[in-house]
């Protein structure tokens, strides 16, 4: 297990695709709509090194009830000026486009958390402030303290893409099958 601290730096570079690793320090939220609005008016924080989380926690007061991960292909076409901007990760669940695959070759990793285990991740994390509340909770860029999230790269700076890996992998045996019928 490798443990990682936000900011991150060229550190990721020694990642894989497969390796697991552990994340502690600030992670920002952002869905559809906050990607939409950071883009129009910037990004309401400092992006080198920066981690964005694609999530719609739920929130009560001032804690997290359940922070699980939204499909991040939906923030494919939404990616590049984070990237360009300094973010060094991504977490999400079931991986990104090869457009981002690309786009993170030698600057970011995308992080895979498991869907489903939202009561997890919220057991792992601290709120700490909001931008863009008026998006309402689900869209709203939330700042949280996150303590040894497990996470595994799903794609590594080097363009190995676990999930791509997968899709070839069965697209090949569906086509395996339907030749020997």
């Amino acid at each position: 297990m490798i443990d990682l601290t936000t900011p991150l730096g060229d550190e990721i570079l020694s990642l894989r695709a497969g390796d697991r690793i552990t994340l502690s320090g600030i992670v920002y939220t952002a869905r559809d709509e906050a990607h939409l609005r950071m883009q129009e008016e910037g990004i309401p924080f400092d992006p080198r090194g920066a981690v964005v989380y694609h999530c719609g926690p739920v929130v009560a007061g001032e804690r997290i009830i359940a922070a699980g991960p939204t499909t991040s292909a939906r923030m494919d076409s939404l990616t590049k000026f984070l990237i360009d901007a300094g973010v060094r990760g991504i977490i999400g669940k079931g991986g990104m486009g090869g457009g981002v695959v690309n786009l993170l070759q030698g600057k970011a990793v995308y992080l895979a958390f498991t869907g489903g285990c939202a009561a997890l991740a919220a057991s792992r994390m601290c709120l700490k402030g909001v931008h863009f509340p008026e998006l309402g909770m689900a869209e709203a860029v939330w700042v949280i303290d996150v303590d040894h999230l497990p996470l595994v790269v799903g794609i590594d700076a080097y363009g190995n893409d676990l999930f791509g890996r997968v899709r070839e992998e069965a697209k090949a045996q569906c086509q395996a099958r339907f030749h020997t019928l």
